[in-house]
């Protein structure tokens, strides 16, 4: 690290300039010393961030505190977990006090043993128990250089820990580059800038280690550094030798970070040979490790022939116990890299691929920089690199390794091989889409015989489907490429298992028979066994109103243990189909993880799938704020990322909240937008995105006939579609719509369809779906009975919106029947719910029942609906329309359009809690008259 110029880390002195950072870092240690925190630096290279993190470690250390260094290392970035080792490896004596689950994650994640794949989740949770129980003996502060090259995984790790420190004794203090992309998630978290130095303050720091420079040169100086004050302390002592002749730096301007680097290379330079090997060495191994530089130079006293660079303030050496070395700053390891030639570096990576051999991805990466000229077994070790990533779930990783793989790959098959796996890693899980297409545009031209293939068809399609919704052709590569294969798949059962789950997906969205029909016969040419998940996937994805008890149970199992899952790309696929019978519930554990890793630019496009699942669900149990706000999440990164197909999902999340919150605006825009989108692609599941919205919307504002109609689009009356997973969704609207449309026979048709399909046995929502929907179809003398069996499902409460319409009906035939007392019971019941929900025109609904049953508190519940009261414009207008008038003649008494006076209405509607004019005058009546003279200007004394 570097501080300012030349000063030593861990100095505070001549900190010129720097009066507010210190007193802020002060604080900050005085107060996370004893409750814990987190706080960043950002400031451009040089510019004493290092410095000031090293004043905060002394003041800590000199309160008592452990601290605990680590720099970010650009040439380790893709090496997983580099930098939690690193931090964390003073601790290893702690690890033997952690509970079991939490050892064994620390021990596998970072490489001190072997294991299974460990969840993210456990990972960090074991980071932070580690941490605290250090924190019991005396208070710990982790000073993390250079944040924006630690490592994804270890950024991850650190960016969870630092959310979670208040409270503690443990202190995060890191320093970032602004500029760079970042793996660490810093939104929301205390940040502190450090600016170059004012211009007095500038002079003043040289003139305090430069006493003689002045005139031109102090000028020419303080010119060039603008403040930087690495730049400030190193040019005066680029200048030594020439002070007196030529006085000044180099003619041509560069720009800072390169005369940073030109000065630091002078003084590599002046470095012994045998040092400037060693120093390589370190820099291009990159995590400081002194017992790979021993064993990359097993005969070379290795202290010894760094100690010229040490004093040179080139670099330290710490925790000389365990051999750890830190340059000064980054730039210093990239200046001792750029000043190597091209054949030293070779030289240095084959050096450390041998010292690495119990490291293989290590390995792997350092032989791949050791090999200018395509070689295949270096490209092969490099792919097998990248799947170990892929398990671990390092999505990006794997994406890395297998591009470098392909790049190195002598043979033409094996490179467009390569390189479509690559391209169906970047669509299907990293987020790569853009990426993808280009490269399979390259693996086409290095294999043109590819076409056909498993991989190519399976990564074309991720990019047809997720691009451009172009579900037709999709479909026909991968039926092409699985079936004229017989199923084989040459010995890459993987490839196979991942072209059916594209196909998978492709039917999915299509939501024709015809495809569906097509991949059964797919699967039933195969001649590789299936592993269940797949046949499960298959069936539940594809007709899940028919899933099996078997393939339910089955279903529940995988659930159960998702959370142990580190693939994203297999937890996502769960999770849709849980989400399909109402079991994404129990997924949200895995599903975070995912979406956390996606926003740090990890698996992107698992993480969108997984917000879907996780804002449809919450929707299904009544989050609907979190709803929303995943929602605009999950658009924000489509539109980034260019996945317009899932950019659908969300426009259907957003529709369905403006549905049943009563913006009919907003729900004809998102609906018309999705069918525009959908219907010349032919993805009809994506068409009923917009069907269902648009009928939730029509049965709010008591529009039956046009909910009906939009209902038994996506499925008839009296049969559960198949391949139409809506279908689950809409029954109750269907029954509903066609109860009140004077459609009774097909709304019996339709619960016993449900009935018949085995609804009930599927989930505890369809349960008080299909329930609910054969009490508002019974007749009067029978609906009471089964209305209370609807309520008496087990866990409906699970299901806040749909248990409250059903509450909702109930109390309005309760009404009906006179039996006001307990009508009131359960319309309170569902206009509380309502309005905690937001569902504005099921509010009104159920105030406007909950009016006609005597219960005169109308205007109060309207209160807290937030609604507000009249104005005097909407009382003129409420006032003419309980007269009987039409709109147009409204409008032609107070000069307003009919259209006007028509959104007047629907606002007034609102706020009165009723849902049409035949119980306007009643609810006028209601209104407290102090409302209306409260609100009347002195000059409206008539309506």
């Amino acid at each position: 690290m570097a501080g300012h110029g030349s000063a030593p880390r861990g100095t505070t002195e001549a900190l010129v300039g720097r009066d507010r950072e210190l007193q802020l870092l002060r604080w900050y240690v005085d107060q996370v010393l004893g409750r814990g925190g987190v706080l960043v630096l950002s400031g451009e290279p040089g510019v004493g961030k290092s410095v000031l993190l090293d004043a905060a470690a002394t003041a800590a250390t000199a309160a008592g505190a452990l601290v605990l260094h680590s720099d970010g290392v650009e040439f380790r970035a893709d090496l997983s977990f580099a930098g939690l080792n690193h931090v964390l490896e003073p601790l290893l004596h702690e690890y033997d006090g952690l509970d079991p689950a939490h050892r064994e994650a620390l021990t596998v994640a970072l490489g001190a043993g072997d294991g299974a794949p460990v969840d993210r989740l456990v990972l960090y949770g074991a980071v932070l128990a580690l941490l605290r129980r250090a924190s019991n003996s005396r208070p710990v502060l982790l000073v993390i250089d250079d944040l924006q090259w630690v490592d994804r995984a270890s950024a991850a790790a650190l960016a969870f820990v630092a959310r979670r420190l208040t409270g503690s004794r443990v202190g995060l203090l890191a320093a970032s580059r602004p500029g760079f992309e970042s793996f660490f998630e810093r939104a929301g978290l205390p940040e502190l800038t450090v600016s170059p130095l004012e211009d007095r303050a500038a002079a003043a720091l040289v003139g305090i280690h430069f006493p003689l420079l002045a005139g031109q040169e102090l000028r020419r100086v303080l010119a060039q550094a603008q403040g930087n004050p690495l730049a400030l302390l190193e040019l005066p002592a680029a200048l030594g030798d020439s002070r007196g002749s030529a006085g000044v730096l180099p003619s041509e301007v560069l720009p800072l970070s390169r005369r940073l680097r030109d000065l630091y290379g002078s003084r590599v330079a002046e470095m012994p040979a045998p040092t400037r090997r060693l120093l390589l060495l370190a820099a291009l191994e990159g995590g400081g490790d002194l017992s790979v530089l021993r064993a990359a130079a097993p005969s070379e006293d290795v202290l010894a022939l760094l100690a010229p660079a040490e004093r040179a303030q080139l670099l330290r050496i710490e925790h000389r116990g365990l051999g750890r070395l830190s340059f000064h700053h980054p730039l210093i390891r990239a200046t001792v890299v750029s000043g190597a030639t091209s054949g030293q570096r070779l030289d240095a990576h084959q050096v450390l691929a041998k010292a690495l051999t119990c490291k293989p991805d290590r390995r792997a990466w350092h032989l791949a920089e050791a090999t200018p000229d395509p070689d295949e077994q270096v490209a092969a070790l490099l792919e097998d690199t990248a799947h170990r990533a892929r398990r671990r779930g390092d999505a990006v990783g794997a994406f890395n390794a297998l591009v470098r793989s392909a790049d190195l790959t002598p043979g033409p098959a094996d490179r467009g091989r390569r390189l479509a796996e690559a391209a169906f890693v970047g669509a299907d899980v990293a987020g790569e889409l853009r990426t993808a297409a280009e490269l399979l545009v390259e693996a086409r031209r290095a294999d043109p015989e590819l076409r056909g293939s498993l991989r190519a068809a399976a990564a074309a399609s991720q990019v047809l489907l997720n691009r451009d919704g172009d579900v037709n052709t999709a479909h026909r590569l991968l039926v092409g490429a699985i079936t004229t294969r017989d199923g084989r798949s040459d010995g890459d059962d993987e490839a196979l298992f991942e072209a059916l789950c594209t196909l998978r997906r492709v039917c999915l969205c299509a939501g024709r028979p015809e495809f569906w029909d097509a991949y059964q016969a797919a699967m039933s040419q195969l001649t590789v066994p299936m592993p269940p998940l797949q046949e499960l996937l298959g069936d539940v994805y594809s007709d899940p109103a028919r899933s099996s008890p078997a393939a339910l149970g089955l279903l529940d199992a995988v659930i159960h243990d998702l959370h142990r899952e580190t693939d994203p790309s297999r937890i996502e696929r769960v999770a849709m189909a849980a989400l399909f019978v109402d079991r994404a519930t129990g997924c949200r554990t895995a599903l975070w993880p995912v979406v956390e890793d996606g926003r740090e630019g990890g698996a992107v496009t698992s993480a969108l799938i997984a917000l879907v699942v996780l804002s449809l669900d919450d929707f299904l149990t009544g989050r609907w704020d979190e709803c929303g706000s995943l929602a605009k999440e999950g658009l924000a990164l489509c539109e980034a990322h260019g996945y317009q197909m899932l950019a659908q999902q969300f426009h259907r999340v957003q529709g369905l909240l403006a549905a049943a919150r009563g913006d009919d605006d907003t729900v004809r825009e998102l609906a018309q937008r999705i069918t525009q989108w959908a219907v010349p692609r032919g993805a009809r599941t994506v068409e009923h995105f917009a069907r269902h919205m648009t009928a939730l919307a029509a049965l709010g504002r008591g529009d039956h006939d046009d909910a009906y109609v939009d209902a038994s689009a996506i499925s008839p009356a009296g049969m559960l579609a198949a391949y139409a997973p809506l279908a689950l969704w809409v029954p109750m609207d269907l029954v509903e719509a066609a109860v009140r449309g004077g459609r009774r026979a097909e709304a019996l048709a339709h619960v016993a369809a449900m009935r018949q399909t085995g609804l009930p046995g599927i989930s505890g929502r369809l349960a008080l779906v299909t329930a609910g929907s054969a009490a508002i179809a019974a007749p009067e003398d029978r609906a009471a009975d089964a209305f209370e069996e609807a309520l008496a499902v087990p866990g409906a409460e699970r299901w806040p919106f749909d248990l409250a319409r059903v509450r909702l009906a109930y109390g309005q035939h309760l009404r009906r029947a006179r039996a006001a007392r307990d009508a009131r019971t359960h319309l309170a019941a569902a206009l509380k719910t309502f309005r905690r929900l937001g569902a504005a025109p099921w509010a009104a609904r159920a105030a406007e029942e909950l009016r006609a049953t005597g219960r005169n508190a109308a205007w109060g519940a309207h209160q807290d609906l937030g609604a507000g009261p009249l104005t005097e414009q909407e009382h003129q207008i409420a006032a003419l329309a309980a007269t009987g008038l039409s709109n147009k003649q409204i409008g032609e008494r107070l000069f307003f359009s009919h259209r006007t006076v028509g959104a007047h209405l629907h606002r007034i509607y609102r706020k009165l809690g009723i849902t049409s004019r035949v119980t306007l005058g009643e609810a006028l009546a209601a209104l407290p008259p102090q409302q209306f003279r409260a609100e009347r200007s002195p000059t409206s004394s008539q309506t």
